[in-house]
């Protein structure tokens, strides 16, 4: 049993670092493992059987080494399983297919209702747009091994437990599993923060980065956190809420039902609340032009506009230095589409947070913005999801 143990994850090890290394020689592999050579040939010759890896001529610009038998290097087979990552925003779903080596295959957006839903009311919606992925990828739903799923919220990520999120109408909802069984293929849900951390440190900007915050302003302020190149979450699963930390005693209400959040002076929906109250824009707007307007306000010179403005500005760079002396990050990156609004990361903001930390002969964390598309949420989704798939992947060829 310990054998079978040791081999299983000598194949998880070795599968891992072609994933993130890849090509790359059997020799490479020992080296960067430690797995004896003799092994890598043996486990390798077993991936290959699987599907699961395959060979491709190495580039033999500027090798030098001698004439014979072809030299090859070892990727991952992309046409071994399909994964899909997705997160749920407010008024859409967007959706991305990727392969077993992490390309693209296909983009998928699906417009819902901005309000909240039963678990199998979204558990419908996701599945629709699922199925309209798929469709675009000329595959099934059935053809795709597993899904990652971001939710705005508090999320225990080992159990799919939702202890709340603004898309769902109660709390504590074990939504894995209902995802799960209303699919019928493997669903793994977290905060979509984290997804966009993971997205950063597998795609992004966080890739050559060992410790780095990212903060997402959107309809909620998010925050996911690499610490020695791992995702954290906390000994309950739900740590680094950066949303929800106080910052006003008794302060105003936060949609997460508390008071004094960050979220509820930063966000969109808590910067449209305060304008509406002194008059600033009209109740009837929508929140993304009412946002719009504050902020054309504000540039214009309107002091109750700028006085809306500012007040977030500050909120924010407190959030900010707060963060920086409690982890003392490399680096911190502003993530979304709220990017385009400039206001949270102005000079005057970023100056603010540098004056609010613990003072030492160095410089400050970089705080650099990273502006993208709703599917970098979604590709953080079917990276988190890849990994599971990859760890069944390797389970099942023990009876291959």
């Amino acid at each position: 049993m310990a054998f079978r143990h040791q081999k299983v994850e000598s194949r998880r090890l070795l599968l891992r670092e072609i994933s993130q290394r890849g090509p790359l020689p059997r020799i490479d592999l020992a080296d960067r493992t430690g797995i004896s050579r003799a092994t890598v040939t043996s486990i390798t010759a077993e991936l290959l059987r699987g599907g699961l890896i395959e060979e491709v001529p190495r580039d033999s610009t500027g090798d030098d080494t001698p004439r014979g038998r072809p030299r090859v290097d070892l990727k991952i087979a992309g046409r071994a399983h399909l994964i899909a990552g997705l997160k749920v925003a407010d008024d859409c779903i967007s959706l991305v297919l990727m392969d077993f080596d992490g390309a693209d295959v296909a983009h998928h957006e699906r417009r819902i209702e901005p309000r909240r839903y039963t678990p199998e009311e979204l558990a419908d919606e996701i599945s629709q747009g699922l199925s309209g992925l798929a469709a675009k990828a000329e595959c099934t739903l059935s053809d795709i091994s597993g899904v990652g799923v971001g939710l705005a919220g508090v999320v225990d990520a080992g159990n799919g437990l939702v202890y709340w999120s603004p898309s769902l109408d109660r709390r504590n909802v074990p939504f894995g599993t209902v995802l799960s069984q209303h699919l019928g293929i493997a669903a793994y849900v977290d905060n979509d923060a984290n997804l966009v951390a993971i997205a950063e440190l597998t795609f992004g900007i966080g890739k050559d980065h060992s410790d780095f915050i990212v903060i997402t302003i959107e309809s909620g302020v998010g925050m996911g956190m690499v610490l020695g190149g791992q995702l954290y979450r906390g000994t309950r699963g739900c740590g680094a809420e950066f949303g929800h930390t106080k910052v006003h005693l008794d302060g105003a209400l936060c949609r997460c039902g508390q008071r004094g959040c960050l979220e509820a002076y930063v966000a969109d929906y808590a910067v449209v609340r305060e304008a509406v109250s002194v008059g600033a824009v009209s109740q009837m707007a929508s929140t993304p032009k009412a946002v719009t307007a504050v902020l054309a306000a504000a540039k214009a010179g309107d002091p109750t506009a700028r006085t809306v403005i500012e007040r977030a500005g500050k909120m924010f760079a407190l959030g900010l230095a707060n963060l920086v002396n409690i982890f003392d990050p490399e680096r911190i990156i502003l993530a979304g589409e709220q990017m385009q609004f400039d206001h949270l990361y102005a000079d005057v903001v970023i100056e603010e947070m540098r004056k609010s930390i613990v003072d030492i002969d160095k410089p400050a964390p970089d705080v650099v913005v990273h502006r993208w598309d709703t599917f970098m949420w979604a590709r953080g989704g079917a990276a988190y999801a890849l990994e599971f798939v990859q760890d069944t992947a390797v389970e099942a060829l023990e009876d291959a």
